[in-house]
């Protein structure tokens, strides 16, 4: 029997890596002869440049650039077969970056993003990747331009320092002298369909667990609004409601008006670059998971485009999770055979997360 494993981190408890470990030693120990193959997974979000590369040779390349609040941090980004640049913008512009009593969106920027993408091209990457998860920011991609050599004038003419802010006093925009990006493909791995600005957009949905309170997300609200006025009159172009422009406070945008980068699902780019069609080959099980199924593994999370991609292919799959929110038919709209939880009327989310591996071998058996 031959099983593909493929899933996501189970976060606050274990890597996907480690998932798949638990995974293939509940299997071994049920179907030893089985043939197994571990594929761990991510989305846009942490992860993401490990899934990317798989087993592909890689360069990592470190740079110091500016975190959030414009201090300087070493982060890093990878280079695929010497022209495919690998960035997860949350090494430096992302939440994990602060602390907590540091989270404020008006004064973070996206500045250190962009110097990665502007080291990616002085190193001559030919494509660039990008993962836009887990951001402090909410600026519409302001610094990422900046960084490139946009400026952004306000009604006096005075340039302005990128921030989430100063959108608001954005009055008019001055190109750079060359564009190098223009010959680049850039794709953005983008997981949620929000528009930029409204009570659907950036600042309205993400924007507190950034730090923000209600009077500054209606004022980062604003602030999307005429940036995106201003940027729309520019280009000649109208990106703001567009699936996705809202995706890390706004840089979804910024990345589409300012580079003409191709917003696509994390997971469907992790799954092209890892030749999944091909791993599909003869399996006759896959098994996925992640550490909580809710409605947002519905759309576009790793088990929905595993499952996908399985479901055309005829091949069962199972499901294993710490915790699940999903109704019978959800489970099976997600194209899932079997679903195995962690945790149980005798088992406390506290006791699944710090067990998790004995548990998914114990479930693993169980499915099987």
């Amino acid at each position: 029997m031959k099983i593909l494993i493929a899933p996501d981190k189970f976060k606050g408890s274990l890597s996907a890596e480690e998932v798949c470990e638990a995974i293939k030693t509940g299997i071994l120990a049920m179907l030893p002869d089985a043939e197994v193959i571990i594929l761990p997974l991510a989305d846009g979000g942490e992860g993401f440049s490990e899934a990317i590369i798989g087993s592909h040779e890689s360069k990592k390349i470190e740079l110091t650039v500016n975190d959030p609040l414009n201090r300087w941090k070493s982060a890093n980004y990878f280079i695929l077969d010497n022209t495919i640049a690998i960035i997860e913008m949350a090494n430096a512009s992302g939440l994990k970056l602060l602390s907590s009593s540091e989270r404020n969106p008006l004064k973070a920027s996206t500045l250190g993003t962009g110097e990665l993408i502007r080291n990616a091209i002085e190193n001559g990457a030919k494509e660039i990747i990008i993962g836009i998860g887990g951001s402090a920011t909410n600026d519409a991609g302001m610094g990422m331009a900046a960084a490139l050599g946009y400026r952004f004038l306000d009604k006096n003419e005075s340039v302005l320092n990128p921030s989430g802010e100063n959108m608001i006093k954005v009055c008019q925009i001055v190109e750079p002298k060359s564009k190098p990006w223009t010959n680049i493909a850039i794709k953005v791995a983008c997981d949620v369909t929000n528009p930029l600005y409204g009570i659907n957009g950036a600042a309205h949905v993400f924007a507190k667990q950034k730090g923000a309170n209600a009077q500054q997300i209606k004022q980062l609200d604003d602030g999307l609004r005429q940036f995106s006025r201003v940027v729309n009159a520019h280009f000649g172009k109208q990106f703001h409601f567009i699936e996705g422009a809202g995706a890390a406070g706004g840089l979804g945008y910024g990345l589409l008006t300012f580079l003409g980068a191709e917003l696509k699902s994390g997971i469907d780019l992790i799954l092209e670059a890892n030749d999944f069609e091909k791993k599909l080959k003869d399996v006759d099980l896959v098994i996925t998971g992640e550490g909580k199924m809710d409605i947002q593994t519905l759309s576009g999370k790793v088990v929905a485009g595993v499952s996908k991609k399985a479901k055309e292919n005829n091949i069962p799959v199972y499901g294993i999770c710490g915790i699940s929110e999903l109704t019978e038919n959800q489970v099976s709209e997600l194209g899932l055979s079997k679903l195995s939880t962690l945790k149980s009327p005798e088992i406390s989310v506290d006791y699944a997360i710090k067990n998790a591996k004995e548990l998914i071998v114990e479930r693993i058996k169980q499915l099987l």
